[in-house]
């Protein structure tokens, strides 16, 4: 149980405003602080009638005038003068004097010189550190008191705390710290995105004394990558966990037939927005390179490239000689070429023999009695070649 705010005042003496205070800090809290017109008049009623009056605990500090007890500047509203006051007369009147029961203008306020001799009028508080729970500011009342919370409590003594939505995010990663209660005001919630996803939001929530969050939970998306496309006479296939062509999406590359694939041919989208590597080609396969057969000409078309898939190649031969073997060949999409190497052969003449008496000389470029073969015809002595 608190005793309350209670009122005393020197019965034994007046005092100097110093001597007064010194009185009041030694045996009760300190020179009265006026907190309103009520305190006011609870004074002037219960207080008896002194000549000198009484000091209360306001004075002049640099200037101004100031609540000694507190340190608080007396506020416009609060001032409580009597007319023309204060005057500060003499220059000298830097105290403060309560008219208690006076006949004019009683409980009013006057300035006085502070050696002046007057009553103390004193307080003992109600008020102790601990009855705010250090979570609110002690406010005295006339046998009583009463707690001001701080933002962010409630309750007689503000012990309750502010309780905000319970946070639960989906796909973010959160970490909260909690300095009164669960969700509770000025507790703060850290968030972060798991590695391949970027978080779009304030990064840090703090409860207020509203009750609301300072900002929304923010979101995780996933990190997006270049978009791809299949390669010229290629196709793929991608899977998108998390979205199209973002973190973790794959994709598989494969070519038409007669085509190889030049690079990777599985690509996958990385936490960094790049993908694991170039994106692939496809290229048509090659066939070994023909030539063109001893005494014969090749004539090529070539479709993707000298000698690739689609290649076809036609075979001839010089005058004198007969094609042997197929006279076209197509490069297959196994990298080989259709049929066999072709030859050209001379063509054969009829057998020549030398004549009854007579001699057969024959020189043969390309073969016994072949394109190009030549004889040469003589006779035995005695004979005319005829």
């Amino acid at each position: 149980e608190v005793s309350a705010w209670t009122y005393h005042y020197s019965d034994q003496g007046d005092y100097t405003w110093e001597q007064a205070r010194n009185y009041c800090q030694t045996f009760f809290t300190d020179l009265v602080a006026i907190q309103n017109k009520q305190e006011i008049g609870y004074l002037n009623e219960t207080l008896p009638f002194h000549g000198r009056y009484y000091w209360i605990g306001i004075r002049k500090l640099g200037g101004t005038w100031t609540w000694v007890g507190t340190k608080k500047v007396l506020t416009k509203e609060a001032e409580n003068w009597a007319a023309g006051e204060p005057n500060n007369r003499r220059s000298n009147q830097d105290c403060v004097e309560i008219y208690i029961k006076r006949q004019l203008e009683s409980g009013k306020w006057n300035d006085e010189p502070c050696n002046r001799r007057k009553k103390a009028l004193c307080y003992r508080a109600s008020c102790q550190p601990f009855l705010c729970s250090q979570h609110g500011e002690c406010v005295e009342t006339i046998g009583n008191y009463s707690c001001e919370c701080y933002p962010g409590f409630h309750g007689p003594e503000c012990k309750d705390v502010v309780q905000c939505a319970k946070l639960e995010p989906k796909g973010v990663c959160m970490n909260c710290s909690h300095p009164y209660r669960d969700f509770g005001y000025n507790s703060t919630c850290m968030f972060r995105c798991q590695e391949g996803f970027k978080q779009q939001g304030e990064g840090t929530l703090r409860c207020l004394a509203s009750q609301q969050w300072s900002a929304d939970i923010p979101t995780c998306t996933a990190v997006t990558c270049p978009q791809l496309a299949a390669p010229e006479r290629g196709r793929f296939n991608c899977s998108h966990p998390h979205g199209i062509f973002t973190f973790n999406s794959t994709c598989a590359f494969s070519c038409q037939e007669g085509f190889e694939l030049l690079g990777m041919w599985s690509l996958q989208c990385t936490a960094g927005g790049v993908w694991t590597g170039p994106p692939p080609q496809c290229k048509a396969i090659t066939c070994p390179v023909l030539s063109a057969p001893d005494w014969g000409q090749l004539n090529c078309s070539h479709i993707y490239g000298d000698f690739t898939f689609g290649s076809t190649c036609v075979f001839s031969c010089q005058t004198g000689f007969a094609l042997v073997g197929m006279e076209s060949r197509e490069c297959t999409a196994t990298g080989t070429w259709t049929g066999d190497f072709p030859h050209c052969e001379a063509i054969a003449c009829p057998v020549l023999s030398a004549p009854d008496w007579g001699q057969l000389n024959c020189s043969h470029i390309y073969g016994d009695f072949t394109f190009g073969s030549t004889c040469v015809f003589s006779c035995q002595t005695g004979f005319a070649l005829v």
